[in-house]
């Protein structure tokens, strides 16, 4: 294993939580601190909705993600991991993970409710037993996580493919998750490239009549919304697409998001606190017909969402209504 971070490098995987940013290097910045502890989380959270695709891993193929970890644990000398879980992973697989540990330093932690305990700094005080709420960045748990001490935050599905690099077979899939108005929803694996015409074709998931829907691509909450004609390029972030059918009811949806990130967001900052509180206000105004003055003001709240957010919660959950109004409206 002493070269596996070179391997990491000329696999090019990137982080399969919807940041792409390249896995080595986080793995060489915490290998190279110099610490008296590391630590490596697993990030089982999964709270974006519509979202299912750590729950197939888990449920599949739980051995190659915890030898994932313990390749981690061994790369970076960590003295402890932690399995990160949402209420309902901790309930369903707990014996399953403590049966494959064996004498490895990892440890189970239960994810506090809520969406943004699954943001990184927040697993961190989550972990620690402090208020749940991001950390201002920089520094990077890299340099400064867990007690101040250099750790390693990657995902489940990012684990599974470190243990499929480390047998000399990964692929450069990825897991795709497809939710909403088809008939075939589930997780596929498919090659990364793909594009989203690609995947939903491959996957028996592209509508007959594909003029007739549009796509959330990239979350069921903070997916970004697109059309038919925009659907030849792979998914950047999160690997999820949701399918609309355009009968549907917009400002219900609309609704639907704003509620869910006005309830979501921690209120440690201003632009998430009032961002979206004046976003679910201007849509209860508006009684289904959003005027140009309307879609100015929901544009100058977008901007601020975006420049000025604390975290990433913030900066990408605006884009669902911005994308919709530009394109649906």
């Amino acid at each position: 294993m002493e070269n596996f971070i070179e391997q990491l490098k000329q696999s090019g995987l990137l982080g399969r939580s919807g940041s792409n940013f390249p896995v080595w290097k986080k793995w060489e910045a915490v290998k190279g601190a110099v610490s008296v502890k590391k630590f490596v989380i697993c990030n089982a959270s999964e709270g974006e909705p519509d979202v299912f695709k750590d729950a197939f891993i888990l449920e599949n193929y739980l051995p190659e993600v915890i030898n994932g970890v313990k390749i981690a644990i061994g790369e970076v000398g960590a003295s402890t991991a932690y399995i990160y879980l949402n209420k309902n992973f901790y309930q369903k697989f707990k014996q399953k993970i403590i049966n494959l540990i064996d004498n490895s330093p990892i440890e189970l932690f239960e994810k506090p409710n809520g969406y943004l305990a699954g943001e990184e700094t927040a697993i961190l005080n989550a972990i620690e037993g402090k208020r749940i709420e991001p950390r201002i960045k920089p520094p990077f748990p890299t340099e400064k996580g867990l007690w101040s001490q250099p750790t390693l935050i990657n995902n489940v599905e990012t684990f599974y493919w470190i243990n499929k690099i480390a047998k000399g077979e990964y692929n450069h899939n990825r897991f795709y998750c497809i939710s909403g108005e088809t008939t075939n929803k589930g997780v596929f694996e498919l090659p990364e490239n793909y594009t989203i015409e690609q995947i939903l074709k491959e996957t028996k998931n592209y509508p007959t009549k594909p003029l007739d829907y549009f796509y959330q691509i990239g979350g069921g909450g903070a997916g970004e919304i697109m059309l038919d004609n925009e659907l030849n390029q792979p998914i950047k972030g999160l690997a999820s697409i949701a399918i609309f059918s355009k009968k549907t009811d917009l400002m219900a949806l609309l609704m639907k998001w704003a509620d869910f990130f006005g309830n979501e967001n921690c209120d440690q900052c201003v632009p998430c606190r009032e961002g979206f509180y004046r976003i679910k206000e201007i849509l209860q105004q508006v009684q289904g017909k959003i005027c140009e003055n309307d879609k100015q003001t929901l544009q100058e709240i977008f901007d601020v969402l975006e420049k000025t957010s604390l975290c990433p919660f913030g900066r990408t959950a605006y884009k669902p209504f911005k994308s919709a109004l530009e394109k649906l409206f």
